[in-house]
């Protein structure tokens, strides 16, 4: 089966998690590309969601599905995103996109972190895909070498900005055996805005897709 396919049939199944009348989150990737392709079928489960990401507001829009800001938005109930990797706890590096920090606000703010992968994404370790930073511009060189220091080697994104105007380092051959604590480190280094490491808010549920069938953890 396709990956593409893996990640329709994830997106289905992530619908059932989706309460009547609520409003919920919706994070940024192609996973969640084809879940609000599958939320434009079921307009009436929601009454709007909170988008990560220009390109997700985009989707919603063109799906007829009110978007509305997170500022304006008392209760959260869910957030359904996909991940870059994730293991059998549940911790994540997501950022591929670039809509990380984003992501981790809504995912803070959301009761139940809902993520659907396929499960080419399962990894025993983290680290295998580059981990996104995100860093404040003229902070570049700074964190670049700090980032050296704990044995990763960041690499600047080209031709990239996020949605809040600042640069992407994607942190090569790190074999990330203690999640919860690279990222307290990274997020102590002056000038990081925030890191892809998902461990200290990690999913509550993963929807994993495979050739056969479709894993609920």
């Amino acid at each position: 089966m396709s990956q593409d396919r893996k990640k329709k049939n994830a997106a289905k199944i992530a619908i059932d998690y989706v309460k009547n009348n609520s409003i919920i989150g919706i994070g940024t990737g192609t996973t969640i590309n084809f879940f609000i392709e599958e939320l434009g079928k079921h307009k009436g489960l929601i009454d709007g969601a909170v988008s990560t990401s220009v390109a997700t507001e985009k989707l919603l829009r063109e799906q007829n599905i009110p978007v509305l800001p997170l500022n304006s938005v008392i209760d959260l109930p869910i957030y359904i995103d996909g991940a870059d990797e994730a293991t059998h706890n549940k911790h994540l590096i997501k950022g591929g996109g670039g809509a990380l920090t984003q992501e981790k606000i809504v995912a803070a703010a959301s009761k139940q972190f809902v993520c659907i992968i396929d499960d080419s994404k399962l990894v025993p370790l983290l680290g295998g895909f580059p981990l996104p930073v995100e860093v404040i511009p003229m902070a570049q060189s700074y964190v670049g070498r700090e980032i050296a220091k704990l044995g990763g080697q960041p690499e600047l994104r080209q031709d990239f900005l996020t949605d809040n105007g600042n640069i992407i380092l994607d942190i090569h051959n790190l074999k990330i055996e203690n999640p919860s604590d690279l990222e307290n480190q990274l997020n102590q280094i002056t000038g990081v805005v925030t890191n892809g490491l998902f461990a200290k808010r990690p999913a509550d549920t993963l929807i994993i897709a495979t050739d056969d069938s479709t894993i609920k953890k």
